[in-house]
């Protein structure tokens, strides 16, 4: 077996690539391991659209910012720091501070600097990982000053920022940022309510999910949708929970009040008893649902929202007809009528083919039910290897045949190949790889919040439960998270013979040992 030391001492680890790479020497704080992937990826890589970090300064970026992921999978591990190395393309210095990007082309649908909100929910729960808060406290700042930009596309603004705060406590952002995430959160209430009951409407575009299933079956392809009104009351706990902090009890009440209407409305109105699953009501229509399961339909267990015995949901997530596929999740049920993988037409579909967004989505949903409510019909396994297949799509085979570590916007779920690539190579695109480095999904927070299952709480504890199966691996270690002010690490050693650590599960902070257990399928809050 391989030796390596945590902590202390230097350690060697074989590392595979897509290719074969020599042993490298990694030190105690993974300096030389970034290096060898940094060193990698730029030399495959056609850096066409350049920000803040170009290919040049990606080592310092990541040296002084990232955590060290180290495990068995040498894949995984690899797309973790492909995913950070991709991220950190997206830094954008503007004039009035950093934002961080969709597409590194200029595209027209963008606000201001190119910013795009749709994914924004993404990079917060990503970004806020990196060392330095700067990047995102800016960003944040950006969405609160741009609020019609904000409003593009759905976004959970003030949820977001909870997240970031949960890693980074910063109460002078949080009271800032309140008063603007006020008006963001009533312009939505004025536009975007019309329903007699009180459920929001969104069309499937602005969801960023334009042709799906459901979008077909109104004339302007808007629905009351499960996305919206999780987003929606995602944001009124949010808003509730920071007038709490501020010390405005009354204004908490209101919000809180306001959670609890659309929380109800969403079990009431959105969920389909005969399918077992949230769906779509066509805005201009009967009432009647959409006839398909779509993926967007496990959004409200990213805010708890469903009853507990609903969880057969999730079963869809691991049945052929259902979503599961080779490169899946597929973002349209496989049995259903609408369901296809159209090479023609517009390159953005939704009623089918995967998207990294939806997949990081459905996966932190997932993540999120089994540490509230634990394993039933769906399991840590479903979980971890539904995160694999989620891995492994990050790859494309070049003309001469090499595999590269790619990510890109959908993707054809039965062959991998990122399908909007092919129809704009086809077309005539005035971008060069218009999706090339793609930031519009989530990966590295799976990693942390998921698999070592590092969760800060609002009340500055932090809960540590690996979602990784029992018995799949022998040993890993994540180290250098930085979460208010703290530097967490934890480790698995199954026989002790691996980090030379001792047996079992530790958790470290700032080097200490904090905890500790026979087996990571356990607890510890610290």
């Amino acid at each position: 077996m391989r030796k390596t030391v945590f902590i202390t001492a230097l350690c060697a680890i074989v590392f595979s690539a897509c290719g074969k790479n020599p042993v490298v020497k990694v030190d105690e704080k993974g300096e030389s391991l970034i290096s060898s992937y940094v060193a990698e990826f730029n030399a495959a890589d056609e850096e066409i659209y350049i920000q803040k970090f170009p290919n040049s300064r990606a080592e310092e970026f990541l040296q002084a910012n990232i955590p060290v992921f180290e495990c068995p999978d040498k894949e995984l591990e690899k797309t973790w720091y492909f995913r950070w190395w991709t991220f950190r393309k997206h830094v954008k210095s503007t004039p009035e501070g950093f934002v961080i990007t969709e597409f590194l082309p200029e595209v027209s649908w963008a606000g201001k600097y190119n910013a795009i909100c749709c994914p924004a929910a993404h990079h917060f729960n990503e970004g806020r990982w990196l060392k330095d808060p700067t990047y995102l406290k800016d960003y944040a700042a950006y969405w609160c000053r741009e609020r019609q930009d904000a409003r593009r596309y759905s976004f959970p603004a003030a949820h977001a920022f909870l997240q970031f705060y949960k890693v980074h406590p910063d109460k002078d952002l949080i009271e800032k940022s309140y008063p603007d995430l006020k008006l963001i959160y009533s312009a939505w209430e004025n536009d975007h309510r019309d329903d007699p009951a009180g459920l929001f409407w969104q069309g499937d575009g602005h969801d960023g999910m334009e042709v799906s299933i459901s979008g077909a079956l109104s004339p302007d392809a808007t629905g009351y949708r499960a996305t919206i009104n999780s987003y929606m009351y995602a944001d009124a706990v949010a808003l509730s929970t920071m007038a709490t902090m501020l010390g405005k009890p009354e204004e908490a009440e209101v919000y809180s009040k306001k959670a609890e209407q659309i929380k109800d409305l969403i079990n009431t109105r959105l969920w389909d008893e005969s399918a077992r699953f949230y769906k779509v009501i066509p805005r201009h229509g009967d009432g009647s649902f959409s006839p398909a399961r779509e993926e967007h339909g496990y959004t409200p267990w990213l805010y708890d929202i469903p009853k507990p015995e609903w969880a057969d949901a999730w079963m869809q997530l691991t049945d052929p007809e259902g979503f599961k596929a080779p490169f899946g999740p597929t973002t349209a049920e496989r049995r259903a009528e609408g369901f296809k993988v159209f090479y023609g037409g517009h390159e953005c579909q939704w009623n089918g083919p995967g998207w990294p967004f939806a997949t990081a989505q459905t996966l932190t949903a997932l993540e999120r039910h089994l540490h509230r409510r634990g394993e039933g019909p769906v399991t840590k396994k479903d979980w971890f290897e539904t995160l694999l297949t989620y891995s492994d799509s990050h790859r494309r085979t070049k003309e001469d045949g090499t595999v590269v570590c790619w990510i890109d916007e959908n993707q054809d779920p039965f062959t991998g190949e990122w399908l909007a690539r092919k129809l704009l190579l086809q077309g005539n695109n005035k971008y060069k790889e218009r999706g090339k480095d793609y930031n519009h999904s989530s990966f590295c927070d799976l990693v942390i919040s998921g698999l070592a299952g590092i969760q800060p709480q609002l009340d500055g504890s932090i809960v540590i439960e690996p979602l990784l199966p029992e018995g799949e691996w022998d040993w890993f270690s994540l180290s250098k998270v930085h979460v208010a002010g703290k530097e967490i690490s934890v480790v698995f050693d199954k026989n002790g013979d691996h980090y030379g650590k001792g047996k079992g599960f530790a958790v470290y902070v700032d080097g200490k040992k904090v905890g500790q257990a026979d087996s990571y399928s356990t607890k510890i809050v610290i």
